[in-house]
């Protein structure tokens, strides 16, 4: 089980939380930056977190920037980090999993075991295990998480919170979620107005982009995230990054 977060942490995440409940991303960004500093991490993989860079780069707020490279991302999504890079300016840390973890799998599973019994041993090992290693050495992250995204996994999201799942034993991690009441249409309209890079994907029916075996186009009216792990039902579309553990 994880460790019981410091009460008075605990307390000054909880106020962090309520005073923030109404605020703008912009304004989280900001609270997060006057707590960690340039220390705190924004995770980059989808159209959220691009969002974020640029409004933390158009406040004058420096954050690093981590993205997961499982090793099965698509092109689109590669030429995207590069545009990124390119136009803010950031350096873009690519976390990589254990090579000996990845093979021993490949050998034992074959390339599409997730087909057969899900996808949480392949992206325990390509994405969980990796960032559980990247979040040991800083202090706070930044994620593009809203609440509709997903209504059977996040709906309760708060804007910040004590990541006791992915914290290491003694480590307090604080987890920022600055856009988790806007709704799709908000974070759009803000892409399109701002000019802001995105995967050359969305302009083909995807919406939630993850690894590209895993991922597909959605239909007009179908939720998101069933571009995700079709084959699986709605409370186990996710990957365990914002999972707790068991």
């Amino acid at each position: 089980m994880p460790d019981s977060p410091d009460p008075h942490v605990a307390a000054r995440v909880e106020s962090c939380a309520s005073r923030l409940r109404d605020a703008s991303p912009t304004e989280v960004l900001a609270a997060a930056h006057a707590e960690h500093g340039a220390a705190a991490a924004i995770a980059f993989s989808g159209a959220e977190d691009v969002a974020l860079i640029a409004l933390a780069h158009d406040a004058g707020l420096a954050f690093r920037v981590f993205m997961l490279d499982t090793g099965r991302l698509h092109p689109e999504t590669y030429r995207l980090i590069e545009q990124v890079r390119t136009r803010y300016g950031v350096t873009i840390e690519a976390v990589l999993p254990d090579a000996d973890a990845v093979a021993g799998l490949v050998r034992r599973r074959g390339l599409f075991s997730f087909y057969e019994d899900g996808h949480a041993e392949c992206c325990g090992i390509r994405k969980v295990a990796p960032l559980r290693r990247f979040l040991a050495g800083v202090p706070a992250w930044i994620t593009g998480q809203r609440r509709d995204q997903s209504p059977d996994t996040r709906a309760e999201v708060p804007v910040v919170q004590i990541d006791a799942a992915n914290a290491e034993p003694g480590q307090v991690l604080w987890k920022w979620n600055p856009l988790v009441a806007w709704p799709s249409w908000k974070v759009w309209a803000y892409l399109r107005g701002a000019d802001v890079p995105v995967n050359e994907l969305h302009h083909r029916g995807f919406v939630s982009i993850g690894c590209e075996p895993c991922t597909r186009a959605t239909l007009p009216g179908q939720h998101e995230r069933e571009g995700r792990w079709w084959w699986e039902l709605p409370a186990h579309k996710e990957c365990g990054l914002h999972a707790p553990k068991p």
